[in-house]
């Protein structure tokens, strides 16, 4: 593949002989810059630099509320807060990469980043579980006072920014993988500091101290069993897998119904960042349409559209050739 900038698949636009004009831009060669399907970064920049400014100041009140309550589920939740402001940082960085434009060390631009920081951050997560299950043992040997009220009160306020957070996602969800682990992070926040306020209530009125050690071990459950899924497919995407929604035979069979095309193979199908997915393909195609090869290319990169592949390279190959490769 040619390292020049922005024709490393000249082949994919140019022998259409059509101007794109109609809304399909970014179906041009990888190098284009044109993203129609990631998410728009104008309500997402706002939705995470709101979402970190008003984390940041609820973990700096926790951590104050939690070192004179004595309450290790509210520094767990701090930590757990500050974990989520690293992510949506994190993500923030990672979209701003994915516009910037490709060049000849890294011709797919730095969209990867996105995958990269996705797996980070299921990483994270699994360290704090790991420092909260520790610290929630070494409680329930020795159970220190703590100051209910204080506890239930701080902890209502994270309902309030989780919640307010999470909204801030929902909309965008389903469109990319840092999006959605944003989005459940705060969810599954919210759920915390209503469990949290819950044991505050319970500790005030009864003094059962060891529930703060059980609450941090039911948030730290909480956490893995969300984040356990994050892991599994922002790795999958890492190593090159196909993407969890995309069904391979329903995208060969969309090929084969183009015209001309008698068989596909080759075919393979990856993600280029979060959002975007790419796609190789040898179609055997039937030498009386290899006229239109064009037509025919132009027909398939606009099947696929609906099947969320942006970026489609195809090798033809003449079905009258005899195939010499084993594989074929």
């Amino acid at each position: 593949m040619s390292a020049t900038p922005s024709h490393s698949h000249d082949h994919s636009h140019d022998d259409h002989g059509h101007s794109h004009d109609d809304g399909h831009s970014h179906l041009h060669g990888f190098g284009h810059h044109h993203h129609d399907h990631t998410p728009k970064i104008t309500n997402l920049n706002t939705a995470f630099i709101v979402g970190i400014i008003l984390n940041s100041a609820f973990v700096i009140a926790e951590v104050i509320a939690g070192l004179i309550s004595h309450s290790l589920s509210l520094l767990t939740d701090a930590g757990h807060n500050l974990s989520d402001v690293v992510g949506l940082a994190l993500a923030l960085l990672a979209f701003k990469l994915t516009k910037v434009g490709s060049n000849n060390k890294y011709t797919y631009g730095y969209k990867r980043s996105t995958i990269i920081v996705s797996f980070f951050n299921a990483v994270i997560l699994f360290a704090s579980v790991g420092v909260i299950a520790y610290e929630a043992v070494v409680r329930f040997v020795n159970p220190e006072p703590i100051s209910g009220s204080m506890m239930a009160f701080v902890a209502l306020g994270g309902i309030f920014v989780n919640a307010i957070t999470a909204y801030l996602f929902v909309k965008d969800k389903d469109k990319d993988l840092n999006v959605k682990s944003a989005y459940l992070h705060m969810a599954m926040d919210a759920i915390v500091s209503f469990g949290v306020v819950i044991s505050g209530v319970i500790i005030y009125f009864t003094k059962y101290y060891w529930i703060d050690s059980a609450v941090s071990l039911i948030v730290g459950l909480i956490i893995l069993r969300g984040t356990w899924s994050l892991l599994k497919d922002s790795l999958r995407l890492e190593m090159d897998g196909v993407p969890k929604e995309m069904n391979l035979t329903k995208i060969k069979d969309e090929l084969m119904k183009a015209k001309g095309v008698v068989d596909v193979h080759h075919m393979h199908v990856w993600a280029l960042s979060t959002t975007e997915n790419a796609l190789t393909a040898h179609l055997v195609v039937d030498p009386a349409h290899i006229a239109i090869f064009g037509e025919i290319k132009h027909d398939l990169r606009h099947r696929l559209e609906h099947l969320d592949i942006s970026h489609s390279t195809f090798e033809p190959e003449f079905s009258d050739e005899k195939c010499k490769q084993p594989d074929c």
